[in-house]
């Protein structure tokens, strides 16, 4: 009986908790998805999205850790991230609003960085097509444009209670503040805070895979392999 669990151990149970093993330290540390189960990022990312994080774009972390062994980047203003909500340690997909150093301001839903307005640029009703929501009417479609630099769009919602205004406040060192594209459904910065840069995972770069959550699970392969911006 002995001989027999031992050989079991050997030549079954060690080879697999080692493939789990080294596995487990590549998507701890290099690279790993997340599944998005709302909306604070659309349109840019749906309710179904399954997004490729890139853990290595800013660091090189101990597996199943938050030690950097080596630092190369750090996250810039529009990067979309994974991070830890310090509100109750969820891994959260965002977008970076504010780096360390910024002064942000919001009046009336318009952002303003570092004293300059954000620019909104109305959307062209075919393009919305294109996005796959299923209630576009609830919504006003903007690209919000910082500094002619970060150009994305983002939705606002008017029939939903939400922080259009807020600061001006001034991003601490080593913190960042991020907003969903989704403005007044998403629960971001404007409600818990900065986020710390340790807690931050890495960078999301693009959808894999897709799958519609109201229509039977059906695969939107549209959008499989989109890059995200």
């Amino acid at each position: 009986m002995k001989e027999s669990l031992k050989k079991f151990w050997l030549e079954w149970v060690r080879p697999f908790l080692l493939i789990a093993l080294v596995l487990g330290s590549l998507r701890s540390a290099l690279a790993d998805w997340n599944d998005v189960p709302t909306g604070s990022m659309k349109p840019t990312i749906l309710e179904g999205d399954r997004v490729f994080v890139n853990k290595m774009a800013y660091d090189l972390r101990f597996p199943f850790t938050l030690w950097r062994l080596a630092e190369w980047d750090n996250p810039k203003r529009g990067d979309i991230v994974v991070f830890f909500s310090p509100h109750d340690g969820k891994r959260l997909v965002k977008r970076v609003v504010g780096v360390p150093g910024d002064t942000l301001e919001m009046r009336v839903g318009r952002l303003h960085v570092n004293g300059v307005p954000a620019k909104y640029d109305a959307i062209d009703e075919s393009v919305k097509q294109q996005y796959g929501l299923r209630d576009p009417d609830r919504y006003i479609f903007f690209k919000e444009s910082v500094d002619d630099v970060v150009t994305h769009p983002i939705l606002i919602a008017p029939d939903q209670l939400s922080v259009r205004n807020f600061g001006p406040v001034t991003v601490p060192a080593g913190k960042y503040f991020m907003m969903g594209d989704n403005r007044d459904e998403s629960f971001d910065s404007r409600y818990f805070g900065f986020v710390e840069r340790r807690q931050i995972v890495g960078h999301a770069i693009s959808v894999v895979v897709s799958v519609d959550r109201d229509n039977w699970w059906l695969p939107r392969t549209g959008r499989f392999f989109d890059k995200l911006l």
